[in-house]
């Protein structure tokens, strides 16, 4: 069926007579078998997937990783077996991680499959049966009641009182009621198809017959299939930086490595031993460690996140948040309580927030307040209870909120019961648009009426207020439900009605008439209580929160402004309007816009493609099937634990298991802490290896002896880098780590001063350890290259005290507020030590004993370098480097 006439546009009969079937009778047998194999089983099909040994083998054409191959293969061929097998284990270990989040992602599709319907029962031969739900073909007749899971598209051409849970598909937070009538909008979104139901989705009240439209990959969950199979995962900002990184170091590495060589036989140095320099100098330059250190990062941060109810699926996720500049994110469940709330009332020409104590003697509340208790088919659940430890209920979200409403007020209907026992009910439907209970008092019996305000007000006669009853201003009223409604909230009417004894024919006509009005009541899935903040704090990160929801646009705007997600200017642009546009017209507005409202799947992704095309990092909240692909086109994926679908939590970076918008606000403080101390991390690396290179140079330059052998820096680089180097990842977050704007995704690694410090720092830690050098041949002590080698490592040491925070002095971080990495300069120190004054290992490494005061000489030498790195911070603090002062 084209667009251009699409299903609900067309009669029953004329669905009926598209297909070649029948209303009554269905297709046979015989057809069906022919249909089955033109258009298949009605299953969500999956794409070819990879086997586990292609996922393990595409891990290896990172080109940092491939460089770090190299490394391995080279210290292995020099005869340094230790660095070979390490730097294998690492790369290894980075392979299987990738790996595993690569097979858990494949994993979106199959999720897919599981929510078709086993069966179904339709109608074949003019039988009715029941089949097996992939045997489904277009033309089929199929018989829906109360929790069937809908096995294909259908077009309805019957429906009693039929509600179907849209919600995974559409995002719709309530059941949306059906009918069979044609529709003449060609363009209505999903959510407005009411004469359809789709495959996937739940019945939760009535009865009704549809005809098969569409099956499998045809159906809307199966386009979301190839929608979802279609998309890629957007690469991480880590992803991207430390693959530009691992480029031009290896570049960098080949231009020193060549110069130190060519240096050193100028020199007339003997050619295996330069050799022996230059590789080992490659091998220490590369940081090998920094796989280890960015997954022990993450794994940490994970593991934090897990216990502030944040499921990270996908390690990279964690540092990703960092970088995001957008959330769009899911309205019901995630900025709100996903559940009914009655906010406000409306009754005798006032509006008042909450509904008056029991005691509190006026007959017009305690009429209202009757009403809303008993009007309703609520029970308490015993074996369940709500959070704040009171018995949870169990009903329509609607009645629920109603109920808890009067209950609050102190009208209990378990008690109200005993005194006004209900006698007869007429239920709710779709034609009257209303309920009543009738209920047996002293003086007789009174029935109470809940619904619709233009169905209800039509059925009044006069108003109940404070004095009594008063003529009914209806015009008034409907004026107030509509404003009501303009705000957001979902609104009913509550009438009432007095009889002497109860009528023999209860029928609408007789009782839903000459109704007393008693009041209005406005209900609205209230905001989260930490929401607010979060949006706050999101905005002060620098962070935009955006909408993104299937409601209606009134309610969207109400809650958007009162979460200051925007104001009551701000412009809602609904699904249709969004089709509209053209991808120029919509890239031109996206930055402007915060509320979406009545979009399909389709429109999300679209959405989240516009944000990346402006250069912005999009996260991407959501919990049902609808959702999936835009969680994995996004830069990072949020599913809803506890109300999420296995599609959305299968395609989603991170799962929420509390479904609350402010888990997303902590997660991306930790995201931003991990970047930080993964940037520290490369900066202490690079800086190291920047004052071996430079302590190498400077001896070239300056004609001096070779200052290190080759097992000095295989020794810095493994003990001196690793140790310290790997506690960086427990360092604690940084102060106003949520004050500053997002990372741009595009930004280099080494941007704030980074570069300039290592350069600097290295030059520095070069210059005093050739100070040392040059210090001890003019004494002509013979362990002048112990004191070169103990001046290098203790600068390092100092260096990474130093660098804890960007900005602050380490006295007022505090000195032991990381205790792992206070542990690890410990442990070097004395690993250090044993080398030096360890006579088994002076035989190895070449080293001989210090007195104390060159020991001394060393350590002061080295200090100079943690002097200078707090004054450079200071200087920062105050913008007079890398500018943005405090």
């Amino acid at each position: 069926m084209s667009q251009n006439n699409p299903w609900h546009c067309l009669s029953a009969e004329k669905a009926a007579q598209s297909l070649e079937t029948d209303l009554t009778g269905g297709v046979t047998a015989d057809e069906a078998a022919e249909r089955l194999k033109i258009h298949g089983p009605n299953r969500i099909k999956r794409g070819a997937k990879r086997t586990p040994l292609h996922i393990f083998a595409a891990q290896f054409a990172d080109f940092m990783i491939l460089v770090l191959v190299v490394a391995a293969i080279v210290s292995g061929l020099v005869g340094e077996l230790r660095d070979s097998i390490a730097i294998v284990v690492i790369v290894i270990l980075n392979a299987i991680i990738g790996t595993v989040q690569e097979y858990r992602a494949q994993r979106a599709i199959a999720a897919l499959q599981k929510m078709a319907a086993p069966g179904a029962t339709v109608i074949r031969d003019g039988k009715t049966e029941t089949i097996s739900a992939d045997r489904l073909v277009p033309g089929d007749l199929v018989l829906l009641e109360a929790g069937n899971v809908v096995p294909a598209d259908l077009r309805l051409f019957d429906a009693s009182q039929l509600q179907v849970d849209e919600s995974a598909l559409t995002g719709e937070s309530h059941a949306v009621s059906k009918q069979p009538d044609v529709l003449e909008e060609p363009d209505l979104t999903l959510g407005d198809r009411s004469n359809m139901t789709f495959n996937g989705t739940m019945v939760t009240r009535g009865h009704g017959k549809g005809i098969v439209v569409a099956t499998g990959m045809d159906s809307e969950m199966g386009h979301i299939a190839a929608m979802l199979e279609k998309e890629e995962s957007a690469r991480t900002p880590l992803q991207i930086r430390l693959a530009r990184f691992g480029k031009h170091l290896a570049v960098a590495i080949l231009i020193v490595c060549i110069f130190i060589f060519a240096a050193g036989l100028l020199q007339d140095q003997p050619v295996l031993l330069m050799f022996l320099t230059a590789v080992s100098l490659a091998v220490a330059a590369i940081p090998e460690a920094l796989p280890a250190v960015v997954t022990i990062s993450l794994a940490l941060g994970a593991r934090k996140l897990s216990r502030r109810n944040a499921l990270v699926r996908r390690l990279p996720a964690v540092e990703t948040l960092g970088s995001v500049t957008y959330i769009c994110s899911d309205k019901t469940g995630t900025l709100t309580q996903n559940r009914m709330h009655v906010e406000a009332l409306f009754a005798d020409g006032r509006r008042i927030e909450k509904l008056p104590d029991a005691d509190d003697g006026n007959r017009l509340w305690q009429r209202l307040g009757q009403a809303l208790a008993l009007n309703n088919t609520v029970a308490d659940d015993p074996e369940n209870t709500e959070e704040s430890g009171e018995a949870s209920v169990t009903g329509d979200p609607t009645e629920v909120a109603l109920y808890q409403a009067a209950k609050r007020a102190g009208f209990d209907k378990p008690v109200l019961s005993k005194k006004l026992q209900q006698v007869a009910e007429l239920a709710f439907d779709e034609d009257r648009k209303c309920m009543t209970t009738l209920h047996q008092s002293d003086a007789g019996i009174v029935a109470f009426t809940k619904g619709a305000p233009e169905a209800v007000l039509d059925m009044c006669s006069d108003a109940l207020g404070d004095e009594g009853n008063r003529d009914l201003d209806q015009n008034r009223v409907q004026e107030q439900a509509e404003a009501l409604a303009a705000e957001g909230f979902r609104v009913l009417a509550v009438a009432c009605r007095e009889f002497s004894e109860l009528p023999e024919e209860r029928s609408p006509d007789t009782i839903e008439t000459g109704l007393t009005f008693l009041g209005l009541v406005a209900m609205m899935d209230p905001p989260r209580d930490e929401a607010a903040q979060a949006v706050a704090d999101c905005l002060t990160a620098g962070i935009v929160p955006v909408m993104i929801t299937g409601d209606h646009p009134a309610t969207a705007r109400s809650i958007a402004c009162r979460l200051g997600i925007a104001d009551e200017h701000d412009r809602v642009m609904t699904g249709r309007e969004l089709e509209e546009l053209s991808d120029e017209e919509f890239d031109r507005q996206v930055l402007e816009l915060r509320i979406y409202a009545r979009v399909d799947p389709r429109q999300k992704i679209r959405i989240v493609k516009a944000l990346q095309e402006q250069g912005e990092f999009v996260a991407m909240t959501g919990d049902g099937v609808n959702d999936a692909p835009a969680l994995k086109r996004a830069g990072i994926g949020v599913a809803m634990g506890r109300k999420g679908t296995d599609v959305a939590r299968e395609a989603a970076d991170m799962v929420l298991l509390d479904d609350n918008f402010a888990t997303i606000v902590s997660a991306i403080k930790e995201g931003r802490r991990i970047f930080d101390d993964i940037r520290k991390f490369i900066k202490y690396t690079m800086t190291s290896n920047s004052g071996e290179i430079w302590t190498l140079v400077l001896a070239m330059l300056l004609g001096l002896p070779l200052p290190l052998l080759p097992i000095h820096i295989l020794w810095i680089n493994l003990v001196t880098d690793g140790l310290p180097g790997l506690a960086l990842a427990s360092e604690p977050a940084e102060r106003k780590v949520m004050q500053r704007a997002p990372r741009p995704p595009q930004e280099n690694i080494f941007a704030h001063g980074m570069w300039q410090h290592i350069v600097f720092i290295g030059i520095l830690i070069g210059g005093l350890s050739i100070g040392a050098q040059i210090w001890a041949i003019d004494r002509q002590i013979e362990h002048w290259q112990t004191i070169v080698f103990t001046t290098l490592t203790f600068a390092q040491l100092f260096h990474v005290m130093a660098i804890r925070s960007e900005r602050d002095s380490l006295f007022s971080i505090g000195l032991f507020s990381n205790p792992q990495l206070i542990g690890a300069v410990v442990l070097t120190v004395v690993l250090q030590l044993a080398v030096i004054y360890t006579p088994f290992l002076n035989d190895i490494f070449k080293t001989a004993p210090l007195p104390l005061d060159d020991l001394m000489l060393c350590v002061l030498l080295a200090s100079v370098v943690f002097v200078v790195v707090e004054v450079e911070k200071w200087m920062a603090r105050r913008g007079w480097l890398y500018g943005n002062p405090e």
